[in-house]
């Protein structure tokens, strides 16, 4: 791994394991949990309530989808 995408990972971990980036994914799970299916009126809603799961779920799986590709990158590296 060059010496530039290493740094980048450095800097994500670094932003994981701040406060501020626990307290963003806590607030995020709360927004995520408040969603209710009743609450959903019609076809345009539904797609639109689905649209902002998705790109939630998104921002909440990002810290688990880094440490996974550091993870890959560093084994096939090891080889």
């Amino acid at each position: 791994m060059d010496q530039e995408l290493q740094q980048q990972y450095d800097h994500y971990f670094e932003m994981f394991a701040t406060q501020g980036w626990k307290q963003f994914v806590e607030d995020l799970e709360d927004i995520v949990s408040g969603f209710r299916i009743e609450d959903i009126k019609d076809d345009v809603d539904l797609a639109n309530t689905q649209g902002q799961l998705k790109v939630l779920k998104q921002i909440l799986y990002f810290e688990d989808s880094i440490r996974r590709a550091y993870d890959d990158l560093m084994e096939t590296s090891d080889v």
